[in-house]
């Protein structure tokens, strides 16, 4: 398995253009609406905030958690938010109104991330206690239509794509949820996982972990691609991810700075050595 084709023309960031005042708690995540026309911001007021980034105003504020807010997603056509905290629940918002459409209860601990599928029409949640649960945003019902709970520590991340759900633990595995054909895929990476994700063309996965290490895996033999370093990762979960032509990986530091990768020759644009290991669990 090749590394995925990047596409021409990326671009990198190089400069600061906009900051954004959201209140007096901290920031726990920035996410991007799926046109990226808007973004919200989960902060530890217990509030979520819709911005325009391009003007840097402040659209609407959504006030309904308990505890701190630890992240969001957009629909995909902009008409709901969905957002976890710690205090368990996962909240399912109108964006118009900014009214409280459900709130979902079920998980035993805080709900570390969300995430919408391709229709909009489920929310999946991970928690640290353990578990995935995915939710019916057209039903009544307040239970999970499906609770994965293969993890053996708390979920830090997922991703969902059209049949897949890709996850990350801080029992050090990433697995992959393969809806249609009802098989689990794991990969052992030895490190707490702070965050995983699928490469552009779906053919890799990437994953952050407590080692201060990004590795590039083959999505389905679980290939080992490459390897990452050279940035700071070793207390906080932070978000990695790939630029939108696949050209780059970048990741979040705890030095203050984000650092890009090349992803197929990667070396580092800020320093550091990259090193590679043989896959120890299938």
């Amino acid at each position: 398995m090749a590394f995925p084709a990047p596409r021409p023309g990326a671009r990198l960031p190089a400069r600061s253009v906009r900051r954004f005042a959201c209140g007096p708690g901290a920031v726990r995540a920035v996410r991007f609406n799926v046109d990226g026309n808007y973004c919200l911001t989960c902060s530890s007021d217990k509030s979520l905030k819709l911005w325009n980034p391009h003007r840097g105003t402040l659209l609407k504020t959504y006030a309904g958690h308990g505890y701190e807010v630890l992240d969001a997603a957009g629909s995909c056509d902009n008409s709901q938010i969905c957002s976890c905290g710690a205090d368990k629940t996962v909240i399912l918002w109108d964006v118009a109104t900014g009214q409280l459409v459900r709130k979902f209860r079920g998980h035993g601990g805080k709900v570390n991330c969300v995430q919408f599928n391709e229709e909009s029409t489920v929310i999946v949640s991970g928690s640290i206690d353990t578990s995935i649960r995915c939710w019916d945003c057209r039903s009544r019902r307040p239970e999970p239509i499906q609770i994965l709970d293969e993890a053996k520590d708390g979920v830090s991340s997922v991703k969902v794509s059209d049949h897949e759900i890709l996850s990350g633990s801080v029992d050090g595995r990433v697995r992959r949820y393969d809806l249609r054909m009802g098989q689990l895929f794991a990969d052992y990476v030895g490190s707490p996982i702070t965050s995983v994700c699928f490469s552009r063309d779906g053919q890799c996965s990437l994953s952050s972990s407590l080692d201060c290490t990004l590795r590039l895996l083959d999505k389905e033999t679980g290939e080992l691609l490459g390897e990452y370093t050279g940035h700071r990762n070793s207390e906080y979960q932070l978000d990695c991810c790939f630029n939108e032509s696949d050209t780059h990986v970048v990741s979040a530091s705890e030095d203050g700075l984000v650092y890009f990768w090349d992803l197929v020759e990667h070396p580092q644009l800020l320093g550091g050595e990259n090193s590679r290991f043989p896959r120890p669990f299938v």
